[in-house]
């Protein structure tokens, strides 16, 4: 955050000096004659315009940020008077005293009785002051814009930043929590499985602990191969499927040729976690299809499992934050480069989603 600021900053102070450059380079062609410079009229307006430039730097360096900034609102409007008064003063003595200017140009008027007289085309005094209260407010107003235009960026975009590290959070945390309920589960199947068939108990601890390798050290990157997600589903389902009978079927689809190709992990085990959570009925036949396919670029998920009971509202609510969360996290991964659609119907559950490889 302290490094935004200061590049904040750092691009502020080029713009307004930039900016100020080229104000103080228009006397410089204005008051060219034949090809002449009129240094010393060029001086002069330098002089006047540093007055302005005066009143710039104390709004947008004091006034602004110390008063305005902190609310101060009537300190900031007495404080932006006095300025104002003292520089407009200041420059009115100065363009008093060094009236009529004998440098400018002259017109010669014929008088009444033919002579001609020479006329300086200098303003009243009233008008010179009236001029520079019109500019001084134009610069007081455009440089408390700019600067709060500066403020509403920088905020803008530390407001952002803290979203997405909000949402990277909840994005760790949804993978943390994916994994005491799959192990929970997953123990207990392998522990009905010792008594019964002592080969696949075995072969389940293996998978179970090439999982846990995944969760911990894998999951943790940004990005994975694609084949070994692969992998990991594949063994996630074996694992799950300890669990049910032969009346429950579960079709496992995925694409012959993996491209080389890696994405974000763990993206699809909370559908699958859900599929199996919702889809499974120990009474009815039930089934969860689960397929992957690469198309046009793009990696195409679909999920579809039975539906069998009305859910309670408490499972309701934690399918919708579940459902919540992994919508956050797809936004964070792919900004608006996906597409999710959801199809909750009466008797099936359908998920269809499309990343970018």
């Amino acid at each position: 955050m302290k490094s935004l600021s200061l590049n904040s900053r750092k691009i502020e102070a080029i713009v307004y000096g930039v900016l100020w450059l080229l104000v103080f380079a228009v006397p410089f062609f204005s008051t060219r004659e034949a090809n002449i410079l009129q240094w010393k009229r060029i001086i002069k307006e330098w002089i006047h315009l540093s007055a302005f430039l005066l009143i710039f730097l104390l709004n947008v360096n004091v006034l602004v940020p110390r008063l305005l900034f902190e609310k101060k609102y009537l300190l900031y409007c007495i404080w932006a008077v006095i300025v104002l008064a003292l520089v407009l003063g200041a420059i009115q003595v100065k363009e008093l005293s060094f009236a009529p200017r004998v440098d400018s140009p002259v017109h010669i008027v014929p008088n009444s009785s033919g002579a001609n007289i020479i006329v300086h085309p200098n303003k009243p005094p009233h008008m010179i002051l009236i001029d520079n209260l019109i500019i001084a407010i134009l610069v007081l107003g455009a440089s408390t814009a700019s600067k709060l235009v500066t403020k509403w960026l920088e905020e803008e975009k530390l407001r952002k930043d803290l979203e997405k590290e909000q949402l990277k959070t909840n994005l760790a945390l949804l993978r943390h929590q994916v994994s005491p309920h799959f192990f929970m589960n997953t123990l207990n199947n392998i522990h009905a499985l010792i008594d019964i068939n002592t080969e696949d108990a075995k072969d389940a601890i293996v998978r179970l602990s090439t999982l846990m390798r995944y969760l911990l050290y894998d999951s943790a990157q940004g990005t994975i191969a694609l084949k070994k997600e692969i992998e990991f589903i594949n063994s996630f389902v074996s694992l799950v499927q300890l669990r049910y009978s032969d009346q429950v079927d579960i079709r496992v689809k995925m694409p012959e040729q993996i491209p080389d190709v890696k994405i974000p992990p763990m993206l699809f085990v909370s559908f699958l976690e859900n599929a199996f959570k919702y889809g499974v009925s120990y009474q009815s036949k039930s089934y969860i299809h689960f397929e992957l396919k690469i198309r046009d670029h793009n990696l195409l998920c679909s999920i579809k499992n039975s539906k069998h009971s009305i859910r309670t509202p408490q499972d309701s609510e934690y399918m919708g934050i579940g459902l919540e969360n992994i919508k956050k996290s797809l936004q964070l991964l792919f900004d608006n480069n996906y597409t999710l659609n959801i199809a909750d119907n009466q008797n099936s559950f359908e998920v269809d989603l499309a990343i970018p490889l």
